[in-house]
């Protein structure tokens, strides 16, 4: 199965795994809000919601025009990257995540942003949905979408 996925998917699987073991779940490929798409949201027993962004070479993170405007949606942002990519590219002000395909480690700790109540409130219950939903069509892959899932 590892040769079907992206080199990003592979860093989002790293990192999912990782955060597994600090208590935390993840969503890949999450739509916090309409027009963006995070690689992977991570929620926390204590309703913390990061995001990581997974980039696989130097000019996926320079095509990466839309990364500022996922640090709204989160209490904290990391870029994941394997150990060849140019860390020096990425802000000082994000955190850092290196990852391979079946871990990963926190390099640098994102600072803290707080969410408002209100929309971790509705993040929270879209994740959850979100999860649900995936879960349900894995289980039944013939069910048919949802009016809000075309």
């Amino acid at each position: 199965m590892t040769e079907l996925l992206q080199p990003g998917q592979l860093l989002a699987r790293g990192v999912s795994r990782h955060l597994r073991g600090h208590g935390f779940v993840s969503i890949e490929e999450f739509v916090p809000a309409r027009g963006l798409r995070v690689d992977v949201m991570a929620l926390g027993a204590k309703g913390e919601l990061w995001i990581v962004e997974c980039k696989s070479s130097r000019a996926d993170f320079q095509s990466d025009a839309k990364w500022e405007g996922y640090l709204d949606w989160c209490d904290r942002y990391f870029w994941a990257v394997d150990t060849e990519f140019p860390t020096d590219l990425l802000p000082d002000e994000t955190g850092l995540i290196m990852a391979d395909a079946y871990d990963a480690e926190i390099i640098r700790m994102a600072p803290e942003s707080k969410l408002a109540p209100a929309r971790r409130k509705k993040l929270i219950q879209k994740f959850a949905t979100d999860a649900a939903r995936r879960l349900q069509r894995f289980r039944d892959p013939k069910l048919p979408a949802l009016p809000d899932e075309v």
